[in-house]
């Protein structure tokens, strides 16, 4: 009977509610403890590949979606104009957009972009591809094979090496397009035609011809119409829950500015000049130690630059052997021979050096002709200091005393010592001298000088009675 009083209907709607408590506070801990998941992401990252596609802008991409995730991360924007760029720093990034687990929305904005060359395989990348009115993409043709000819009119013609190594590239570029569409769903006819034949769209049409999946005024209008839509990330369907996210833009850092300074070409070559002659400096005139601290790092600079761009390793070569024969005509002086074939070798090797795999990152012309007028004038001067010295009577060593003026001190027959230079030194003529009598060097074996009176009245006495 006490027992069924203790437990009263009372105390066990007490304990329920107390558990009840205890499980709502525990499930709150829980919510505050865990990290956030896929479904709390609620923001949408917007990098601006705005400018030519190279390693800096590569670098840029690659480490800022390496950077998001899925925790915070729903979408990331990639707001691009480019006119195209590098190969390998396009492929760079198409790496990086397909193995992102953030789902990668390519979307060329502003009105008046594009996406031209490497920007329209990029395009192709995306998950979800997107066009503000008033842009266009295409001109995905490879340029060094822009002008060669990709059909022969005779069947029966032999190939030239150029066209077949034309075709090559040709083919390829169209098969990793094509893939890139596939993979998407999108127009792999027309991304063949814009690498074969060169084919541009403006927005509206790339819509309908199903090359890109939306046209948007901006990017919160871009977030509201793909909202709901399924796309390809990481091979796999994801439903896209864009709408009301939070619009985050993460702009290029002063890693990205500095990286794309010193790989543009001019700078590079310019770095790489800079360095040589600095180097050829402190090796000249020891102790300098600026031209050194100053040379040594924009070379090092330059050989990192040059590693992350296309070059030809012939028109490097020709450089550098061009800025050996100048070194070496100074030291060597061969009346400007070897000077000459080094103007040569330099200027040819910096035409060719760089391979024109995009127009913007090719060297300037105006750059190296005046690099080689510059050159030219720094070995006329050089020459000209060589022959200058080697004209100068020389100060120091054996050759420096003679003709060297002095003074006789004491003296006994043909031998004596004279003052030459502030220095006593043991000497012989072919006649006796007077104390004090001023004579002139006109040889030497080992430490002792051969004199002569610079006038007849310092002979001795007896030298003159003897006449």
């Amino acid at each position: 009977m006490r027992s069924d009083l203790t437990d009263s209907p009372r105390r066990r709607s007490g304990r329920s509610l107390s558990l009840h408590l205890i499980g709502v506070i525990l499930a709150a801990a829980l919510a505050v403890l865990m990290p956030p998941t896929e479904a709390q992401a609620r923001r949408a990252v917007v990098l601006n590949v705005d400018g030519a596609i190279g390693p800096a802008m590569a670098d840029y991409v690659v480490r800022a979606l390496e950077a998001t995730s899925t925790a915070d991360t729903a979408l990331v924007v990639l707001r691009m104009n480019t006119p195209g760029g590098l190969d390998t720093s396009m492929r760079e990034i198409v790496r990086a957009i397909l193995a992102s687990p953030v789902p990668v929305a390519v979307y060329v904005a502003p009105g008046g972009s594009r996406a031209a060359s490497a920007g329209t395989f990029i395009m192709y990348a995306g998950a979800v591809a997107a066009m503000a009115p008033g842009t266009n993409l295409g001109a995905a043709t490879p340029v060094p094979l822009a002008r060669l000819p990709l059909s022969r009119a005779d069947p029966g013609e032999q190939a030239n090496p150029e066209d077949v190594e034309s075709r090559k590239a040709i083919n390829d570029a169209v098969a990793y397009i094509r893939g890139l569409a596939d993979l998407h769903g999108r127009n792999a006819d027309w991304a063949a035609e814009a690498v074969r034949g060169a084919a541009s769209l403006p927005a509206p049409e790339a819509q309908k011809l199903r090359v890109v999946d939306i046209v948007a005024d901006d990017v919160p209008d871009l977030l509201r119409k793909i909202d709901g839509r399924t796309a390809t990330v990481g091979g796999q369907p994801v439903r896209l829950a864009t709408a009301g996210l939070e619009i985050v833009s993460v702009d290029p850092d002063w890693r990205t500015g500095l990286l794309a300074a010193i790989t543009h070409p001019n700078v590079a070559y310019l770095l790489m000049l800079l360095g040589v002659l600095g180097l050829v400096l402190e090796f000249t005139t020891p102790g300098a130690i600026l031209p050194g601290v100053v040379g040594g790092i924009s070379l090092l600079t330059a050989l990192f630059a040059l590693n992350m761009l296309p070059i030809d390793h012939a028109g490097a070569g020709l450089v550098a052997l061009g800025l050996a024969f100048m070194v070496a005509e100074v030291f060597i002086g061969s009346f400007g021979v070897i000077g000459a074939g080094g103007l040569v070798a330099l200027a040819l090797g910096s035409i060719i050096m760089f391979r024109p795999n995009a127009p913007e990152y090719g060297l300037s012309i105006p750059l190296v002709i005046g690099t080689t007028i510059v050159a030219a004038g720094f070995l006329i001067l050089a020459l000209a200091m060589v022959r200058r010295s080697m004209r100068r009577r020389v100060v120091t060593g054996r050759e420096a005393m003679m003709g060297a003026e002095g003074a006789a001190m004491g003296w006994q027959g043909t031998r004596g010592s004279v003052q030459v230079n502030g220095e006593t030194w043991s000497a012989q003529a072919d006649h006796s001298l007077q104390p004090g009598a001023r004579i002139r060097v006109v040889g030497r074996k080992g430490l002792i000088l051969t004199v002569e009176p610079i006038r007849a009245s310092d002979l001795a006495s007896t030298s003159k009675g003897s006449k």
